[in-house]
């Protein structure tokens, strides 16, 4: 990274701590974001703005692996132009700095040290143009961020300091009349990864969201993902599914009362190989969830099931923000080849109105067939929220490996790979405009 961007970075590394800690007067506050929001002719243009520092320390079991420590700041930085005869245009630079290189980024070749996938490099994260002028539509073409319901297939990687976007062309059709129908088409072409790599792919993307009115949204989906580089062949997938969920967000729930509530989650799917994969193959997955809202703390019950039958053969989401998925430790990014069943629950306490979130969570992991024990983890979160812009994040992974190995090698028959413990602590702070 230049040594211009480096100062740049930390900087503003530095600026973002002293404001969090100063509390981020509503003064200030109100003077920044006035600053970074002009107006033309009555459409909104924008400065955009979004600093994050992140401590990440790994602790393996592994023997070989040192631990990782990974002091980073990430800046994004956008100019969003105001609407001009429908057309509006947005430029986003995105930069990571490394202020400690004692893990494996996947870029810097440390691979004795675990790794924390947040390579030092920047580049040019969104480049779009989008149109607005056909009654409740919006066509967006160029590089851009795209993330449809809970980011299982398509999303944006955001937990990582360097974000997955999408060079494609997304169609938004937004219908009120019928209780807000929502369907998104679209085609992507290139993905810029959050490790900063390129893939090509001929990938049409489908999804159409009905809300139920107060009883949730029903949900169809389609993804066609044809990977046409030869090392990513058998990424190569075709997927359908239907969703039915209450609510989506994570404190939220479907009243009974005024201090009760519920909220649920029915998802099915199924994939097989498509386009460049060379490996027949037939999948299914299971998503359930069930919880009850009670004077605010939100408790969920759940499950969720990739199936597997082999190398290549087993239910993957390439283009997912995985980090979401079984669990924080990132254990499980890639479905072994024996499918995954995570059977999990999940506790969030509000306090200070919603501004500090406790959240915690226990996986219990096992193949598809519940025969094979990959393990269990324990997750822990508090969030602490000052205003809509800045805000304070602690979080720790503890996964413990089960008698029997997630992944197997190529052999006849096949041979279980060590899993290993795994311990992750975060600490991190936000400045978002």
């Amino acid at each position: 990274m230049p040594k211009q961007q480096r100062s740049l970075l930390s900087t503003a590394a530095f600026l973002s701590m002293t404001v969090i800690s100063g509390a981020a007067s509503a003064g200030l506050t109100q003077d920044i974001e006035d600053a970074l929001n002009f107006h033309h002719y009555g459409h909104n243009g924008a400065i955009k703005f979004d600093l994050n520092y992140r401590y990440e320390n790994v602790n393996q079991d592994a023997g070989v692996i040192e631990t990782a420590n990974a002091n980073t700041a990430r800046l994004r930085l956008g100019f969003l132009t105001p609407v001009f005869h429908d057309f509006q245009g947005y430029a986003e630079y995105e930069g990571n700095l490394a202020m400690q290189d004692d893990y494996n980024s996947t870029r810097n070749f440390n691979t004795a040290f675990s790794t924390v996938a947040d390579p030092d490099l920047s580049e040019l994260n969104q480049l779009w143009v989008a149109y607005t002028g056909i009654a409740d539509n919006a066509v967006k073409v160029g590089r851009q961020r795209i993330k449809l319901d809970d980011d299982r297939f398509i999303g944006n990687v955001g937990w990582r300091q360097m974000e997955t976007t999408f060079d494609a062309v997304l169609l938004t059709h937004t219908n009120q009349t019928l209780f807000g129908l929502v369907a998104n088409a679209g085609y992507i072409g290139t993905v810029q990864t959050f490790t900063g790599t390129t893939e090509n792919i001929e990938a049409p993307i489908l999804n159409v969201n009905y809300k139920m009115g107060d009883y949730g949204n029903l949900i169809g989906y389609g993804y066609w993902l044809d990977y046409t580089e030869v090392e990513n062949f058998e990424k190569s997938s075709q997927t359908y599914g239907l969703r039915a969920i209450c609510c989506a967000k994570p404190l939220e729930a479907y009243k009974l009362s005024e201090n009760f509530g519920v909220v649920y989650t029915a998802e099915w799917s199924h994939q097989s190989d498509y386009g460049h994969g060379a490996t027949a193959y037939d999948a299914e997955r299971y998503n359930l969830m069930g919880g009850v809202s009670a004077y605010g703390v939100m408790f969920q019950g759940a499950m969720e099931q990739l199936d597997g039958s082999g190398a290549n053969q087993h239910f993957d989401t390439p283009l997912g923000t995985n980090h979401a998925f079984q669990g924080w430790a990132d254990l499980f990014l890639v479905t072994p080849n024996n499918g995954i069943r995570d059977v999990f629950g999940t506790v969030m306490v509000p306090f200070q109105r919603g501004d500090l979130v406790f959240t915690g969570v226990y996986h219990d992991y096992s193949d598809d067939t519940g025969r094979f024990d990959y393990g269990n983890e324990w997750d822990f979160q508090v969030l602490k929220k000052f205003g809509k812009h800045y805000s304070l994040l602690a979080k720790y992974a503890y996964y413990n490996a089960g008698d029997t190995a997630a992944y197997f090698s190529p052999t006849s028959p096949p041979t279980p790979v060590p899993s290993t413990d795994t311990q992750k602590i975060w600490i991190q702070g936000n400045i978002n405009f």
